[in-house]
């Protein structure tokens, strides 16, 4: 990854660190505290790569000062690239030294093995592998990633991983159909699809592969696009994922950034103001910013459907999402004509993740990788990353994102995290194995399970 595009200017910006990087920490941290939990071990030593704002380190701090009885003796130790500080990590590993001992080593995942000088208990990472994926080498890195881990983690030590969920598929590259009517989403398509498709490191690349757009019953191609008129688009499943995991990434940027006037709140405790939580409607409370340019009609109409809350603004979500879908449209389309600030919000966020594939990979073909290549790795004692409870396979979710895309899309695909706790299982335990297997039937395809039993079988 040291010599990859991996855009550090802007990946470690205070802004993205401190505050867009640096959320969900019960969810980053849940599968590392039952990790640590299901440890038999005195002490306990725990790595966290890539902790961004320490939103996972701040979260265990306070659930091991609460937990009784308390874990004994957890060291945690955090890897993260070169240049990456923020001033809620120090906060969050100042917090975590208060009840156990923490340390920061710099350097690339793919190094991990060079950084720690003895196995460990737990790893636990988020995004990592399509961090990886994107930055790092595509497949072939992302292979050598899963084979160096067995190396760092002791026989019966475990991995939890969390990363964007993809589809319910046999495989990204089913084809399938998407419609779009949105001006916003279908400008979208017109400036991101193109430069995805050239630029990012994705697996779309066969003839079967292709991205067969139609207006008015005519093909078009992606850059040629009228957001006047409705889009039926035919793609392999991956893609539209892309498209709609980008599109929801793009939103949040620019909201952060201000540029369309109002800035909402998107961490802390008035970002979870629910009016019902389980459909993922929401209050959005919000702030006005001296961007301008938007008509002032827009501003007007948003306040007018707005109260007065304390020192800002709070609007019901579902208005909001719809003011901001207008205001996107505008927004892109001077982006797209190169006007001053919109365009420089959307350069920054095409340079930082414009480029990025988020769900490369299936569950199914997820819990095969890590156990096919982990079984690959150069170590004495042969061992497999696997699941071995059915409870170590999860799904989380969001509830929020997915109401506003079931009213903007007509047909969306679920957004949501996943969320895997792997077992590093010594292939000489039958026991442990069978459990795996048993756990991997419930998720994997026949195709998949055959492939990790003559992994587990072939003697390295």
């Amino acid at each position: 990854m040291s010599d990859s595009t991996f855009t550090t200017a802007l990946k470690t910006a205070a802004t993205y660190i401190d505050v867009a990087a640096n959320a969900h920490g019960e969810e980053k941290a849940f599968l590392a505290i039952q990790a640590l939990k299901r440890m038999s071990a005195d002490s306990h030593h725990l790595v966290e790569v890539g902790p961004g704002g320490g939103s996972a380190v701040a979260y265990l701090a306070s659930h091991l000062s609460m937990t009784q009885p308390p874990l004994s003796d957890v060291h945690l130790t955090l890897v993260e690239v070169p240049g990456v500080m923020s001033a809620s990590l120090g906060q969050a590993m100042d917090a975590f030294n208060r009840v156990g001992t923490c340390r920061l080593l710099t350097g690339f995942a793919q190094d991990i093995s060079a950084l720690l000088t003895e196995p460990v208990h737990v790893i636990s990472a988020s995004a990592l592998l399509h961090e990886v994926y994107s930055y790092g080498g595509g497949y072939a890195g992302l292979h050598s990633m899963i084979r160096t881990v067995p190396t760092v983690l002791k026989p019966g030590g475990m991995f939890a991983y969390r990363d964007v969920y993809a589809v319910k598929a046999g495989s990204l590259h089913d084809r399938t159909q998407q419609t779009y009517t949105s001006r916003s989403w279908i400008r979208f398509l017109r400036m991101f699809l193109p430069q995805y498709l050239d630029e990012g490191t994705h697996p779309y690349h066969s003839a079967a592969d292709l991205a067969v757009l139609r207006q008015d019953s005519r093909i078009v191609k992606p850059e040629d696009l009228s957001e006047r008129t409705s889009v039926v688009a035919t793609a392999p499943v991956g893609i539209f994922r892309e498209v709609q995991r980008h599109y929801i990434t793009l939103r949040d940027h620019i909201w952060r950034s201000g540029v369309l006037g109002f800035r909402p709140y998107l961490e802390g405790p008035l970002s979870g103001d629910w009016i019902d939580a389980r459909y993922g409607h929401k209050r959005v409370h919000y702030v006005l910013t001296d961007s301008d340019w938007l008509p002032a009609s827009q501003k007007t109409m948003l306040l007018a459907l707005s109260e007065q809350y304390m020192d800002h603004h709070t609007v019901d979500g579902d208005i909001f999402d719809e003011c901001t879908d207008i205001a996107l449209n505008a927004f892109l389309a001077r982006a797209e004509q190169g006007d001053g600030e919109c365009a420089d919000v959307w350069r920054s966020w095409v340079t930082r993740e414009g480029r990025e594939t988020y769900a490369y990979m299936t569950l199914d073909a997820l819990l095969a990788a890590v156990a096919v290549h982990s079984t690959e790795a150069a170590q004495e004692q042969r061992t497999v990353l696997i699941p071995v409870r059915l409870a170590d396979v999860m799904r989380r979710d969001r509830a929020y994102y997915n109401r506003y895309l079931r009213r903007a899309l007509p047909n969306p695909l679920r957004d949501a995290k996943q969320l895997v706790l792997f077992s590093n299982v010594p292939v000489t335990d039958s026991e442990s194995l069978s459990e795996g297997m048993h756990c991997l039937q419930q998720w994997c395809s026949k195709g998949s399970l055959a492939r990790v039993y003559a992994a587990i079988n072939s003697g390295g």
